[in-house]
């Protein structure tokens, strides 16, 4: 549906397996299946995209509310500068720097420990390989010691007694690890999967043309060519020789070019000969060698969708199955066989084959994806779900990455002012007046999370993305204009949301069918609480459920939000959620320090 729907608004495919729109080039990833449902997963889609807050956004550039981000960062600026000269006139110094004493305790350890947990990841490679080469199952075996190595992750952060401040960034970094890791060993455990089911529907095809076709596969290839070349002469016969570029009369779209290339007999013979020569194990490349070249080409185009070949070949080790240009080619061939049961069983082939390359420009297929550079590449590339190939930037500017740079130092010394001068000196005790202690700190809460806010997904995801090309930026969408808590959860955190989507949402429902949407997205939000709520325990030392319960609390909410009167007053709903963040924040810095 996500692609027809790109169709219908105008894209165009290209050779790529891109999509061209007026938007720009979207990279659609495959549709990945359950290994016991046919309902397919979420469909995520990688397009190259600039955040809202970069410089070089045309969109942002052209925005009529441009000038107040401008205004922000000048009152901010002002506003430090006000605190500091407070602080030199009362005290004789800018800053105290005891904020700094304490996140640099352990300094050494701490970094250790970090490099230790990043570089234990590669562990994901030699699991994949070990999967690809068949020493481990991994639909059981393979996903009970993935959820082990990810435990793992998780005892750095729990076992040591750190202050707030480190236990907080390495519990963090722990879970951005775990994600990644569940990706990469998810998806690549999958497509193994699919691979093996694709070699054991290439030989159900061959057993049906054996079966039902006398004189099997050799044969089975003739008819399907007739039934093409049938197929092609009803064409030009309704729709004139002059409308081959009008949609096939045969109802598949990627018909068209194996139509093209085999309309002429004497180059249909040419195939047909050099595919029965590779499928009987003789060398097919003695047969019209050139001739054969460029209906491969052909065969490639374009307009060849997801059922064509797109790849030279590269034999596969398998059960007695290679996997090369004959396998595809002739499976492309047989989807128009006469026969239902063969033309299905191609279908089927067909099918589960185009999940195992990438729908990028370099076309990688897997397992040759199961290298360490190509992890190395993945760690770097700021995103948790993993792809075969994402969209990728033509180089790297330097000036770009120095922009960045100085943005973090910047955004990170106000946020340190903001903390160590309205926020530690206000922290709340037992004894303090409730309502006193959220009127303090709500401002200073607020403006700490725009900064932390801007530096993890304007300075340091683009920055990353930069030094690996990535050029998918849309890491946070335009949250700040949500009305209700489902719409700030979608859009303030991209990358997790896609992760959520994909490997929770999305595999609930294809792993339990009798699993509604609306209990998925429970289970989602649970295990999301559930994680927040784990973070809160690690750093505070306390098990005191308070920001599971807060999140559970948006459940309700977001059905109230979704009442028709609710949901055409967008002011109201806006407001509410300002009010629900300007309120959380503090709300939790007390429960949580003084009870």
């Amino acid at each position: 549906m996500a692609l027809e729907s790109l169709r219908a608004a105008g894209s165009v495919g290209t050779e790529s397996g891109a999509l061209e729109t007026t938007k720009g080039t979207f990279y659609v990833s495959k549709p990945f299946r359950s290994k016991t449902s046919k309902k397919l997963r979420a469909i995520v889609t990688f397009e190259p995209r600039k955040s809202h807050f970069d410089t070089s956004n045309e969109l942002s550039g052209t925005n009529e509310f441009r000038g107040f981000f401008t205004l922000f960062w000048m009152s901010l600026f002002l506003f430090t500068l006000q605190t500091y000269v407070s602080s030199v006139e009362a005290n004789g110094y800018a800053l105290s720097f005891a904020f700094a004493t304490m996140f640099s305790r352990d300094a050494i350890v701490l970094a250790l420990s970090d490099a230790v947990l990043v570089l234990t990841t590669g562990l994901c490679v030699p699991f994949a390989k070990a999967v690809t080469r068949g020493r481990l199952r991994y639909y059981w075996e393979g996903v009970v010691l993935q959820h082990v190595l990810q435990d793992y992750h998780t005892a750095p952060p729990v076992t040591r007694q750190w202050p707030w401040v480190q236990s907080g960034y390495l519990t963090l970094h722990s879970f951005v690890m775990i994600m990644k890791m569940h990706s990469y060993m998810s998806v690549n455990g999958y497509l193994q999967d699919v691979l093996e089911r694709s070699q054991h529907a290439y030989e159900e095809l061959r057993s049906l043309t054996e079966e039902q076709v006398t004189g099997g596969w050799e044969t089975a290839l003739r008819e399907a060519e007739v039934q093409l070349k049938e197929a092609s002469r009803k064409k030009d016969n309704v729709d004139g020789v002059g409308s081959r570029d009008q949609e096939s009369s045969i109802g598949s779209p990627e018909a068209d070019a194996v139509i093209r290339s085999l309309a002429d007999p004497s180059t249909a013979d040419a195939l047909r000969r050099r595919l029965v020569a590779v499928s009987e194990g003789r060398d097919g490349n003695k047969l019209d060698r050139e001739t054969s070249a460029d209906i491969a080409f052909d065969v490639r185009g374009a307009n060849s969708s997801m059922y064509s070949p797109s790849y030279l070949a590269s034999p596969i080790p398998a059960a007695g199955v290679l996997r090369d240009v004959s396998s595809a080619t002739c499976a492309s061939q047989l989807v128009h066989h006469p026969n239902p049961s063969i033309a299905s069983a191609a279908h089927r082939y067909l099918d589960l084959d185009s999940e195992l390359e990438s729908t990028g420009p370099n076309k990688l297929r897997y397992p040759e994806n199961v290298t360490l550079g190509n992890f190395i590449e993945y760690m770097l590339i700021p995103t948790l779900v993993y792809e075969l190939e994402y969209p990728r930037t033509d180089c790297i500017r330097p000036l770009y990455v120095f922009e960045k740079t100085v943005a973090f130092m910047g955004s990170f010394a106000l946020l340190y002012t903001v903390t160590e001068s309205f926020i530690i000196p206000l922290t709340p005790t037992p004894g303090q007046s409730f309502l006193r202690s959220l009127l303090d700190l709500a401002l200073p809460f607020m403006i700490a999370y725009l900064l932390l806010f801007y530096i993890i997904f304007e300075c340091i995801c683009n920055g990353f993305a930069e030094l690996s090309r990535f050029a998918d930026r849309q890491f946070y969408e335009d949250w700040w204009n949500s009305t209700s808590w489902d719409e700030f959860s979608r859009k303030w955190n991209k990358p997790v949301h896609t992760f959520l989507l994909r490997h929770v949402y999305a595999s609930t429902l294809a792993s339990y069918p009798s699993i509604s949407r609306t209990g998925a997205m429970v289970i989602t939000f649970l295990l999301s609480a559930a994680a927040h709520e784990l973070v809160m325990v690690i750093v505070t030392h306390k098990i005191r459920l308070y920001l599971f319960l807060m999140q559970t609390a948006q459940i309700p909410l977001i059905l109230v939000s979704r009442m028709p009167a609710i949901k055409r007053n967008k002011l109201l709903g806006n407001v509410v959620f300002w009010i629900g963040l300007y309120a959380g924040f503090p709300l939790l810095c007390v429960a949580y320090v003084a009870y």
